[in-house]
């Protein structure tokens, strides 16, 4: 399984936060703790990395103080495509959808609170194949994760993925 990553040294000077969230216990939900473990141990300039967990708004007051131009939150979501695809998901269809949910709060509230003081704000969808408890993470979801992780150096408007 997979292991957690610390934000207690997460350099807050730079102009770019990934904030993940999901669950390494529960299969594919451990998309977004398994692109903080990338992150950290092969970091990118310029981008810094808040692992959430099952609470992201936990993370909230440390990317108030980080101030940054762009927030990417990374998750799990039920977007009704295949195993492993990534879609940037617009705030709006958040609500209206199911998003894989093992966290404390709705994500639109996450988004909307980030919304208020950061000017860039995307919301990362992977496509889970399984989300329960001691399942592995997907192979499907693993290269997802890599491709999110490559996209980032030099990641401008969505990234290259599509929106749903």
């Amino acid at each position: 399984m997979g292991e957690s990553v610390s934000n207690d040294d997460v350099d807050l000077s730079v102009s770019n936060i990934v904030l993940t969230v999901g669950n390494s216990m529960m299969g594919d939900d451990g998309a977004g703790p398994l692109l903080a473990k990338m992150i950290k141990d092969n970091p990118i300039t310029g981008w810094s990395v808040l692992e959430g967990g099952s609470m992201p708004e936990d993370c909230l007051h440390l990317i108030r103080k980080a101030q940054p131009q762009r927030v990417i939150v990374v998750d799990a979501a039920d977007i009704g495509e295949q195993a492993g695809e990534v879609r940037i998901i617009d705030p709006e269809t958040i609500v209206d959808m199911y998003v894989v949910s093992t966290h404390s709060l709705p994500l639109n509230f996450l988004i909307d609170d980030l919304k208020t003081f950061v000017p860039e704000v995307i919301f990362v969808g992977i496509q889970p194949a399984i989300v329960a408890f001691l399942f592995p993470l997907t192979e499907m979801v693993q290269t997802a994760v890599e491709t999110i992780y490559q996209r980032l150096p030099k990641w401008q408007g969505s990234g290259g993925f599509e929106h749903c």
